[in-house]
């Protein structure tokens, strides 16, 4: 029998939540769960390592001719009922936080896209109360919540990315890993009520690079499915093509979860930072000003998005789009024209993509649920756009041509913020932030942080004065000026002016970064700055 062992004491209050979710069989489980798949997760690793050294020296990608990218005759096992309309999920709805997660479940949405990762951060704490609001909910004893878990949307579960180790468990005497713990404890609880409430379990599947990774998702399921004596095919999972890797494995992707398979869906943000991850140092693939250049319209964005909806359907799978970020203004009901104006331009947004053929998408702002649940009213007659299937041939070159465009200084300004608040935020414990009228999470503060280290790295002349470039002193001049900002307009404290000066310098330190992290989020995860703050008022259990 696996050794588990938490490292971190209960926080204050959450003594019997700790014990309740860390029980022993909880705790047998999670071991048996590493057991099994830590040599394949330390594969996974090496292959990520060997392929970016590949893609290094080679700068293209191409489609395989794969026996199941050939066959043409396969789909995906049949969806069951609660699956068919996948409209509109909310998404970033971190369980941690009580009110939010309360206020989902009571929204008039088919799912929610429960987060462990993007819209979250996994503090010790964090991670206790989401786990413990989630199997309230599922129990019917969270207070606010519909009292069954049939009437709620469904729980669009999202794990942890593999890029992301648990700190807090240490396990055969090596830390934990972030998913397969999120995973296991989750799957553990909840498997047995969610499945005869034909509720669950379902999955959204983050940061998967590659046909292999899904089938390594895959074995889990089928694994865990026999563990816990619940059918093969219960567990259905969305994968999340946000890595330019996966877009030219989709096919191999849904064929690797056929029978668990609840689609593919399109995230904008994490996807264009892949492409600098994996090509960025070559001067090509130089990404401009995101919020004057990069959109759906763009060639490379739209081929993504048209090549998902296309391979989805021809596999009998849905297809979903990202999640519209905007936000109304506190106090807002949606009637003052400022709001009227914020949803029209989400409506005509979500509009195109029902017109590519997308089944669902995502908001994060309920108060625009009403006026997204009318367009889909009015723009579709059937739950879903599975039957379209549209005459498109897309290419390697289509996926990687990147759009013209310069960089403008207000752009860079906008870059540096989002950067330097992610980070000032998750040091506070808190996985997504409200700025100049959007939602922001770590794949916003993915893109923005790339593109400020692509900048540098090319010394991008300025649209507004060619005469400047995008220079370490401009950059470090630039986070300064929104530090001087920030610490008069957001930080109400000592102890909040100090967190926002270390989140300017771990920016600066990022933007400057010879060989940048691949993810921000493993980045601050194992930052020894991140792991004191939350841990000083912990005891340690060893």
């Amino acid at each position: 029998m696996a050794n588990v062992l938490l490292l971190q004491s209960p926080p204050p209050k959450l003594e019997d939540v700790q014990k309740k979710i860390f029980d022993e069989g909880a705790k047998a489980f999670l071991g048996k769960l590493h057991q099994q798949f830590d040599k394949e997760v330390d594969e996974l690793f090496k292959t990520r390592l060997q392929r970016m050294v590949e893609l290094n020296a080679k700068n293209v990608l191409s489609f395989k001719a794969s026996p199941e990218r050939i066959d043409r005759s396969w789909k995906i096992a049949s969806l069951p009922s609660r699956l068919q309309n996948r409209h509109l999920d909310l998404g970033d709805v971190s369980a941690s936080n009580t009110a939010h997660f309360v206020s989902a479940l009571n929204a008039d949405v088919q799912g929610i896209q429960v987060d462990f990762d993007d819209g979250h951060c996994p503090t010790w704490k964090n991670q206790l109360m989401a786990y413990h609001n989630i199997l309230s909910v599922i129990s019917g004893k969270l207070p606010g919540a519909p009292f069954s878990i049939t009437t709620c949307p469904i729980l669009m579960l999202r794990p942890r990315a593999w890029n992301m180790i648990d700190h807090d468990i240490l396990i055969d005497g090596k830390e934990a890993i972030g998913p397969l713990v999120d995973f296991g404890i989750l799957i553990y609880h909840t498997a047995k009520k969610l499945y005869e409430a034909n509720s669950g379990p379902y999955f959204y599947l983050s940061k998967v690079e590659g046909a292999s990774e899904a089938k390594l998702w895959n074995d889990i399921f089928v694994w865990a499915q026999n563990e816990l004596h619940i059918p093969q095919g219960t567990i259905k999972a969305c994968v999340l093509i946000e890595n330019i890797v996966s877009t030219f494995e989709m096919d191999e992707i849904l064929f690797a979860l056929r029978e668990h398979s609840l689609g593919l869906n399109c995230g904008i943000w994490d996807y264009c930072a892949s492409i600098i991850a994996k090509f960025g140092t070559k001067k090509q693939f130089l990404l401009p000003d995101r919020n004057k250049y990069v959109n759906m319209d763009r060639r490379f964005l739209k081929s993504y998005m048209q090549l998902v909806v296309n391979t989805c359907h021809l596999r009998g799978a849905p297809a979903t789009g990202g999640m519209a970020a905007a936000m109304l203004k506190p106090g807002s009901v949606g009637t003052d024209n400022s709001s009227k104006s914020i949803i029209n331009n989400v409506l005509e947004a979500k509009l195109k993509e029902i017109e590519m053929g997308v089944d669902g998408f995502m908001v994060y702002d309920s108060r625009i649920v009403p006026h997204v649940n009318e367009l889909w009213k009015k723009s579709s007659t059937t739950p879903n756009q599975i039957h379209r299937i549209f005459d498109v041939s897309v290419t390697p070159d289509d996926l990687l041509a990147i759009p013209a465009g310069g960089v403008t200084l207000q752009g860079l300004k906008h870059n540096v913020a989002v950067s330097i608040l992610f980070i000032y935020q998750w040091l506070a414990g808190v996985g997504h932030f409200f700025y100049s009228g959007n939602v922001e999470d770590s794949a916003t503060a993915e893109i923005s942080r790339y593109q400020i280290w692509q900048w540098i790295r090319f010394g991008v002349p300025l649209e507004d004065d060619p005469a400047r470039q995008v220079t370490a002193k401009l950059v470090e001049k630039t986070a300064a000026n929104f530090a001087a900002h920030a610490h008069k307009n957001l930080c109400r404290s000592n102890a909040e002016r100090k967190r926002l000066t270390a989140a300017r310098y771990m920016s600066m330190e990022i933007f400057l970064s010879r060989n940048p992290p691949e993810f921000i989020t493993s980045y601050l995860n194992d930052n020894h700055k991140f792991r004191t703050l939350h841990n000083k008022s912990l005891l340690s259990n060893l």
